[in-house]
């Protein structure tokens, strides 16, 4: 007989029984559903809610549990439904009576929103720990390419030099961005929900406090019907590891066109390519590819859970079994995407020459043609206007703005002098960028030496 079954007459049929069980994916809350059910042990204990040596009795019986469980002793079963009840069927097993006192002044609800806030919590914990891995590669090989010129893009149409340093910590501030939301969405996680039972409390003295303390959170929830029917942080959750996965995709975009014939800017190590099995010579970026294309699988995950909550009335629906499933591959797929991320950067050969002759094309130093005639005292239309003609005349011409003579610009302004050319080097054009936040290697060097500092304190 079911663990609720007394008001029924009748068995639940064997179909509804596997339609409606979730144990075969919510098992992995077992370390949280035991950690929650020993604190609320102990805590109904201390309050005399239940004798005290029943506590105890509890306490040694879950440990016991955990302990074969993670040595794979123990089969759960589909007829008990969830984890919830797979381990209080055990616990009644081994300890008799006494297990039948845990759930005293508890409910499903209450218990499931306090394990998923607790695994969402681990969750969060190991992400950003994943983060901070790639973002110290990333700070490593930045530290060595402050000087190596590379084109920037807009429209991925060659812009303006740029070096790989100042390319790279353009990432490094998007996953900073990505730690700092996760750890805002900690704060809105860490609060404990069990004692709002199924929805309005319970009549038990319940020392609610005292399970948060136990359980290392650092409020209690404020309204029970909220408690037991929010999953707001799952969501929230799955918002932050979307936008995580966005900016893997978004840097997978970058490799896989950089690791082309076409650009040649870097290669994949062969442990993170693959070939093909027709074509001998290739090597694909798949690794790369996959990444990518995982991020469309956790925005489905983000619009399930977004989904299954937008219609249900307070408080606990059974809808809300729905959250598991797309918030633990949410959770997977981002944990697992970047640790393969940060090992196929770490293992990135760059062709810095190809990047270098890569910022030599397409006009990248044209702007500070440009600012060059500025300087002279040309109003910056005008100065645009007359290198715009200068490289027309280029592009005819079969040229690089850096190959003309002096004649031949001064031509189209007498304001260019010998000086020009130094002006217009790539070197130049990138280190008298010194501006804060620019590519120049003084500007690039202090971005990471304070980016390094910041790293640094999320381990205090």
């Amino acid at each position: 007989m079911k663990l609720w079954g007394g008001r029924f007459q009748k068995q639940t049929d064997a179909m509804v029984d596997d339609f409606h069980s979730s144990i075969s994916f919510d098992w992995r809350l077992y370390r949280q559903d035991i950690a929650g059910s020993i604190a609320h042990a102990t805590m109904l204990g201390e309050q005399g809610i239940i004798p005290q040596e029943d506590a105890q009795a509890i306490c040694q019986g879950l440990k016991g549990i955990l302990s074969d469980i993670e040595a794979g002793k123990v089969d759960f079963e589909i007829d008990a439904e969830d984890i919830h009840m797979n381990i209080e069927k055990l616990l009644t097993e081994r300890i008799g009576q006494a297990g039948k006192r845990l759930h005293t002044g508890r409910s499903r609800n209450d218990q499931v929103a306090l394990d998923m806030r607790m695994y969402c919590k681990d969750s969060i914990r190991q992400a950003v720990f994943e983060l901070k891995k790639l973002c110290q590669c990333i700070l490593d090989t930045a530290a060595q390419h402050l000087e190596t010129i590379m084109p920037g893009y807009t429209h991925l149409q060659k812009a303006q030099p740029i070096t790989l340093g100042h390319h790279l910590m353009a990432y490094f501030e998007m996953f900073k961005r990505d730690i700092t939301r996760l750890q805002d969405c900690y704060d809105r996680v860490d609060v404990m929900p069990l004692g709002a039972g199924a929805l309005a409390g319970t009549t038990y003295d319940l020392n609610r406090e005292r399970v948060a303390q136990l359980l290392g959170f650092s409020a209690i929830t404020a309204n029970s019907l909220d408690a037991v029917s929010d999953r707001d942080f799952c969501i929230e959750f799955a918002s932050c590891v979307s936008i995580g996965m966005m900016h893997l995709s978004r840097f997978c975009e970058e490799l896989v066109l950089w690791s082309s014939n076409e650009f040649q800017f870097v290669e994949m190590d062969d442990g993170f390519s693959t070939g093909s099995s027709i074509m001998p010579q290739k090597k694909n970026p798949d690794v790369a590819e996959l990444i990518r294309g995982k991020s469309g699988r956790v925005f489905g995950d983000l619009m399930a859970l977004l989904t299954a909550m937008k219609g249900i009335p307070l408080a606990y629906n059974k809808d809300m079994q729905e959250d598991k499933e797309n918030f633990f591959d949410a959770r997977d797929t981002y944990i697992k995407c970047l640790q393969v991320f940060c090992g196929m950067f770490s293992t990135l050969r760059f062709n810095t020459d190809r990047m270098h002759a890569g910022a030599g094309g397409g006009f990248t130093n044209a702007t500070d043609a440009a600012d060059y005639l500025v300087k002279k005292g040309l109003p910056f239309r005008e100065a645009h206007e007359v290198i715009g003609k200068i490289v027309f005349y280029c592009i005819e011409k079969g040229r690089a703005i850096s190959e003309l003579t002096l004649e031949e610009f001064r031509s189209f302004s007498p304001l260019f002098g010998e000086d020009v050319f130094e002006a217009v080097s790539l070197l130049t054009c990138v280190r008298e960028r010194k501006v804060s936040g620019g590519p120049a290697p003084q500007s690039v060097k202090a971005h990471i030496d304070a980016a390094r500092a910041w790293l640094d304190s999320l381990s205090e």
